[in-house]
């Protein structure tokens, strides 16, 4: 019977089957197959007028893109901002031409000052006449001096102070140095010094009146030095101040005629003997760039 159904149904009945068939197959399709359209076809189902809104605002964005590309790229980096990472070990080159031929007595590291006291002298126009004087007499012997930049006599030996001890060691002098008295200094006496070093030969003014104040106060400065593990002054010291300097050992160049004829120069002047003399009201610590005083009582 079924098959004879079957055999004779009708077309109507057919298409039904079909319908019924078909809705049975949609119902059973697996939901994990991708049955939607292309991609193609689903981006052209919005017609022209979509895909050319599309490109538009696509074609938009690459230009802003372009155009803050190349605004970033027209904006370089300021140079305070590409040195402050600079490589803190970086070696320093001396070129000891760039300082009249002068070597350093210890080797330059980033955070050590070089650091050391003294009593200044201010230098008067007489004092400067006599000091050309004296370079002109030290070339005729064939020594060529160069004159000092500034004037003092030192109560301590130049060390070198790192840049966090600066403020206790400031502090220190200051507490040592507090109870010295002012006092007056004479220098008459030409002498030749060199450094210990000796890469570098001075002339100098001895100073032969306020020794023993200038002994108190190297002893006192001593004491600090002693604190920081630093250098302490020379057991016997010849105070002076420095006038003029050359390159190398020339002491013995210096000494003998030299020297003498200068030191006529000194004691024949229109005016008498001339005379160094300073007025000791304070004491200073040169320490890299930065100078500190200390009033005497």
């Amino acid at each position: 019977m079924r098959s004879m159904l079957v055999n004779y149904s009708s077309s109507g009945s057919e298409e039904e089957s079909e319908d019924v068939a078909g809705h049975n197959r949609k119902r059973q399709r697996p939901t994990g197959k991708d049955v939607s359209p292309p991609l193609r076809k689903r981006e052209c189902t919005g017609g022209k007028s979509g895909m050319e809104t599309s490109e538009r605002v696509e074609g938009a964005v690459e230009k802003r893109e372009s155009s803050s590309c190349q605004a970033v790229s027209r904006l370089p980096l300021p140079a305070s901002l590409l040195n402050m990472f600079q490589d803190s070990e970086e070696q320093h080159v001396d070129d000891c031409l760039q300082h009249g031929g002068r070597l350093r007595s210890f080797q330059h590291e980033r955070g050590n000052w070089a650091t050391y006291v003294y009593l200044p002298y201010e230098p008067d126009d007489v004092f400067l006449e006599l000091l050309d004087e004296l370079r002109v007499g030290a070339e005729a012997q064939g020594v060529i001096l160069t004159l000092a930049e500034e004037f003092h006599v030192s109560v301590s030996r130049t060390v070198v102070l790192r840049h966090h001890w600066i403020q206790p060691f400031v502090q220190s002098l200051r507490k040592g140095l507090a109870q010295c008295r002012s006092f007056i200094c004479l220098a008459d006496k030409l002498k030749v010094y060199t450094n210990d070093e000796r890469t570098r030969t001075f002339l100098g003014m001895e100073v032969s009146t306020g020794c023993t104040q200038l002994l108190e106060a190297a002893k006192r400065v001593d004491e600090t030095m002693d604190e920081f593990n630093l250098g302490t002054f020379y057991k016997d010291p010849s105070f002076h101040v420095s006038l003029a300097w050359c390159v190398g050992d020339l002491a013995e160049k210096l000494q003998g005629a030299c020297l003498s004829e200068m030191q006529s120069l000194v004691d024949g002047h229109e005016d008498g003997p001339f005379q160094i003399r300073l007025n000791c009201k304070e004491l200073r610590c040169k320490t890299g760039n930065k100078v500190f005083l200390f009033p005497l009582q």
